[in-house]
């Protein structure tokens, strides 16, 4: 087999147009995602959707001007094949044009039990900024409260359940019983969801996809007040890049519970395993850029759709630094004469 060397290529951070550029291109990385993972929804192989995703994922990814380096991934080099902590991804050019470097969290796909059994909230997810603009999080739980920016500094990882829900409901100028408090449907949740329910707050418990559940959270409109309980700590960096470009709140905490997780911390350099994280800390970058297409049915996404002619794709698309947060319906239509766009 051939091998070749790869050029040298100068490269440079986000300059004044590059988040806007690279936000196009991540769209089209996740809207590729998430039409490869639709076409095995339903079929009961989760692996299968993961695997698509994430290959669809990496070959868009390389085909864009950049010098990627993915922080948040599928795992460990030896637990994943592709895309995982530390991979380079990017296009590089031989005559040695100027990339912008960039830090990548992905989920290639959010919600793989969903995917693989058609329920509603499964997404392709990308969260990028520029270098160090993302913290590099364990694989491990992370205690999380997400909110919107009304409920700003309201809450608190170590105030009781009744008293955060009491903050959230004066903020929003409704009543406890009106709110709507999202939760994994986990054995670990037991007391927290006893007592939401003894504060008289109503529940809605999902099995997956407490990042897109994050995000209803902080977006007014969707009939989501808050997300409480512990998730995933990579899904919550992701998060906070989202939470951060909608102007919501959020606060999280490492679980750490066990010796080969308080190593790991030390050689990743965290100090303090108890520290409370804001959206600040877990995505600290000046320059963030947030995509998200749905797979299935969700809150704010609708599902891929497949029609004789092309495919139909929900996304959202957010820049931190540009100011902009964009719903995209579109149409991806198949070459052909007879073409026809559907509403």
């Amino acid at each position: 087999m051939a091998t070749h060397t790869k050029p040298e290529i100068k490269a440079r951070t986000f300059g004044e147009n590059i988040e806007s550029d690279l936000a196009s291109r991540f769209l089209r990385v996740v809207e590729t995602a998430a039409i490869a993972s639709a076409h095995t929804m339903g079929r009961g192989e989760r692996k299968l959707s993961d695997q698509v995703a994430t290959e669809s994922m990496r070959q868009t990814m390389d085909s864009i001007p950049m010098r990627g380096v993915i922080v948040i991934g599928e795992g460990e080099r030896d637990e994943a094949p592709m895309l995982y902590i530390g991979e380079k991804v990017g296009a590089e050019f031989p005559d040695g044009t100027e990339v912008p470097e960039v830090d990548i969290a992905v989920d290639p796909l959010e919600g793989t039990n969903l995917c693989a059994t058609g329920a509603p909230g499964s997404i392709t997810v990308l969260a990028a900024s520029e270098r160090g603009g993302l913290l590099h999080a364990p694989d491990c739980y992370m205690e999380k409260i997400v909110v919107g920016p009304s409920c700003k500094n309201a809450v608190d990882l170590d105030a009781p359940v009744a008293q955060n829900l009491k903050n959230i409901a004066r903020r929003l100028h409704r009543d406890v019983e009106d709110l709507v408090i999202i939760v994994l449907d986990r054995p670990r949740h037991e007391k927290l969801i006893a007592d939401i329910r003894a504060a008289g707050a109503r529940i809605r418990l999902i099995g997956d996809g407490d990042l897109s559940a994050g995000i209803a959270a902080a977006v007014e409109g969707t009939g989501v007040h808050a997300v409480m309980g512990s998730g995933g700590a990579p899904e919550g960096v992701i998060t906070a890049a989202a939470i951060r470009c909608v102007n919501g709140y959020m606060l999280g905490r490492l679980v750490i519970n066990k010796p080969e997780l308080e190593e790991r911390i030390v050689r990743m350099g965290i100090k303090d395993k108890n520290k409370i994280y804001e959206a600040e800390d877990l995505a600290p970058g000046k320059q963030l850029i947030f995509a998200a297409t749905g797979v299935t049915e969700g809150a704010l996404m609708k599902g891929v759709r497949f029609f004789g002619e092309g495919t139909r794709t929900s996304s959202v698309i957010m820049t931190l630094r540009t100011g902009k947060v964009r719903f995209i319906d579109s149409i991806h239509l198949e070459k052909g004469p007879d073409v026809r766009v559907k509403f």
